[in-house]
């Protein structure tokens, strides 16, 4: 998982409240049990203006031009604002997955659901839980600016805006620690690797007949 220090980026708004994760990546990509290549159909319903399918060539398709990030100063958006109660509905990884291919590491809001929270996480995007008056205020700096940029410093907590503000954030300090070394789940038990080893050996010392029948 690539780490998170600092982030700098453009800031898109979606404007919707309770955004469900169907909407983030609809149902029928959800085949593909890799992190990859979900990016072009992020918001695929909303994106396009043809349903979209497995394994077709997203460049030939009719985009909507009034969709967010099909709009040129969006196009390369880092960050997402986002309105209360974002990433409901199933609790399918695969909307995380799909804003990180998209180049997505960050998601400011007011309320997230708490699958979709806790999969930011284990995929390297930090969501950020403000209060609504602060998101409202970020929605505010993005309509005002044409392509309103934010630096965003997590070991600092806090997000920079443009007129030299600032806007502090709490995050738990594990998850913070995970984000800032890169590691998921896989990632911590990998850091314990020697320790495991040790006690697999002492295991196979104290009661050896555990392991006599899977070794030929």
């Amino acid at each position: 998982m690539e780490r998170f220090e600092t982030l700098e980026g453009v800031v898109a708004p979606i404007d919707r409240a309770n955004v469900d994760t169907d909407a983030i990546i609809p149902k029928q990509f959800l085949k593909s049990i890799k992190r990859s290549g979900f990016g072009p159909n992020l918001f695929d319903e909303w994106r396009y203006l043809d349903r979209g399918e497995p394994d077709v060539d997203n460049s030939t398709r009719p985009v909507n031009p009034d969709f967010v990030l099909n709009q040129p100063r969006f196009r390369n958006a880092r960050i997402l604002v986002v309105r209360e109660n974002f990433g409901c509905g199933s609790s399918r990884e695969h909307a995380v997955w799909a804003l990180e291919d998209f180049g997505i590491r960050a998601v400011i809001g007011s309320s997230f659901a708490d699958i979709f929270y806790n999969n930011c996480f284990k995929n390297g995007v930090l969501p950020i839980v403000l209060d609504a008056a602060q998101v409202a205020g970020i929605f505010d700096l993005v309509a005002k600016h044409d392509g309103l940029t934010l630096k965003i410093d997590l070991p600092e907590q806090v997000i920079e805006l443009p007129d030299g503000g600032r806007i502090e954030f709490s995050i738990e300090p594990f998850r913070k620690e995970c984000l800032l070394k890169g590691l998921d789940e896989i990632g911590l038990t990998l850091a314990h690797a020697d320790e495991i080893k040790a006690y697999e050996a002492r295991r196979r010392e104290q009661a050896p007949w555990l392991f006599a029948a899977g070794e030929k």
